[in-house]
């Protein structure tokens, strides 16, 4: 394994200066929800998730770049996670596959969503579909390997909705987590992003791009675990 600093150098050649990166000691990040799940082997992903008895309906053809692609049937602790289209339409879009591997830290991030009264997350993404181009025989990361999810809205058990777009003022640079943090002074952007630096907490993804990251994300937050890698990014 590449020592600390080496981890970080790469970390750095991969995101730029970006100071919010972290690269925990190896020993202790290997032991995080999003590194176990991230490396897990198809057999390993689907037996955990048969004993959670997740919703999790594999595909039955194979999708390009996703290692183990599926569908979510159902909500996981109460908690619906589906994408702006509803209806017969949205078990056939692509958009609504995930690999299982995501599917598991999803499933402990409902966890963490039902225990702050949350009902349903809305997402614009999971899957996206490489281009032709791109496509190969192997499998591929973020989107491209259903990998990555972007989170819009959450529902609470009232009916009341945080809206990434309406209640995170953007502010590309801020620190997201942390006493240093840029928190919001509404009490709904200031939940949405407890609710992230929760999962930073639990270490339960390794990226979490939100509208302080860059201007691209003022509408969503980009939750994604990433085999391989030993750092996170919470900004």
């Amino acid at each position: 394994m590449l020592s600390l600093s080496a981890q970080l150098m790469v970390a750095r050649i991969a995101h730029g200066s970006n100071p919010y990166l972290e690269v925990p000691p190896g020993d202790e990040f290997s032991s995080s929800p999003a590194y176990r799940y991230a490396n897990m082997t198809n057999d390993a992903a689907q037996a955990e998730i048969d004993r959670r008895r997740l919703p999790f309906a594999p595909e039955t053809e194979p999708i390009v770049g996703v290692r183990l692609p599926g569908r979510l049937t159902g909500p996981m602790h109460g908690v619906w996670i589906h994408g702006t289209i509803r209806g017969p339409e949205a078990t056939t879009v692509p958009f609504e596959i995930l690999d299982g591997r995501l599917a598991l830290a999803l499933d402990d991030f409902c966890r963490v969503l039902a225990a702050h009264g949350i009902e349903e997350l809305v997402h614009f993404s999971i899957y996206r579909p490489p281009p032709r181009a791109s496509a190969s025989d192997g499998f591929l990361f973020r989107h491209s390997g259903a990998l990555a999810i972007d989170v819009a809205a959450l529902r609470r058990s009232d009916g009341t909705w945080l809206r990434v777009e309406k209640d995170w003022p953007s502010a590309p640079g801020a620190r997201t987590c942390g006493p240093s943090g840029r928190w919001s002074t509404e009490p709904n952007g200031r939940e949405l992003q407890s609710l992230v630096c929760e999962a930073k907490d639990l270490r339960l993804f390794h990226y979490a791009l939100t509208p302080h990251y860059n201007r691209a994300h003022f509408n969503h937050v980009h939750l994604e675990i990433k085999p391989g890698v030993n750092w996170l990014l919470y900004n």
